[in-house]
C-alpha cells in the first residue's frame, strides 16, 4: 500500500516558516534536530484523533524555487473550514497568491499560494455549491 504517512517542507528560513505554518494553520513543533544532523521541526498538524498526516520542516540543502517556475515536487493542499478567512490570514503572515481562488463544482474552492519561503501549498474548502 503506497499510503501518504509524512510530509518534508524544505525551507530557508526555519523560524520564519515555523511561524507562518503556525499562525496560518496552527501547527506546533517537535524538535528532530539532534536526530538528523540539521534543522528538521516534526510539524504536529491536527489531533490525532483526526483525519490526516503530520510532516515536517527541514532545512533547505539548495537553492530555493525561482519565482514563475512550474512545481518541482509535491504541493500540498490542507484542508480550511472557511477559504477567505485563510486567505486572508495566509497574506497577513508573508504568504502570496499563485492561483487564485476557482471553484471545483459541486465539489470545493481551492486556491494555491507561496509560503515565506517560496513553497507552493494549496487550500481546499468543501462545499457542494461551489460553481
Amino acid at each position: 500500500m503506497g499510503r501518504l504517512v509524512h510530509f518534508e517542507i524544505h525551507v530557508q528560513d526555519m523560524e520564519r516558516a515555523k511561524k507562518f505554518y503556525g499562525e496560518v494553520f496552527g501547527w506546533t513543533y517537535e524538535d528532530y534536530s539532534e536526530y538528523t544532523g540539521m534543522p528538521y521541526f516534526g510539524a504536529v498538524t491536527g489531533d490525532d484523533s483526526e483525519m490526516g498526516v503530520n510532516g515536517a520542516l527541514m532545512q533547505r540543502q539548495g537553492p530555493p524555487p525561482e519565482g514563475n517556475q512550474a512545481v518541482n515536487g509535491y504541493a500540498c493542499t490542507m484542508m480550511v473550514d472557511d477559504f477567505d478567512q485563510t486567505e486572508e490570514v495566509i497574506l497577513a503572515n508573508g504568504g502570496i497568491v499563485a492561483i487564485a481562488k476557482h471553484a471545483l463544482p459541486g465539489m470545493a474552492w481551492q486556491g494555491y499560494f507561496k509560503d515565506t519561503e517560496g513553497n507552493i501549498f494549496g487550500i481546499h474548502q468543501p462545499d457542494e455549491q461551489a460553481k
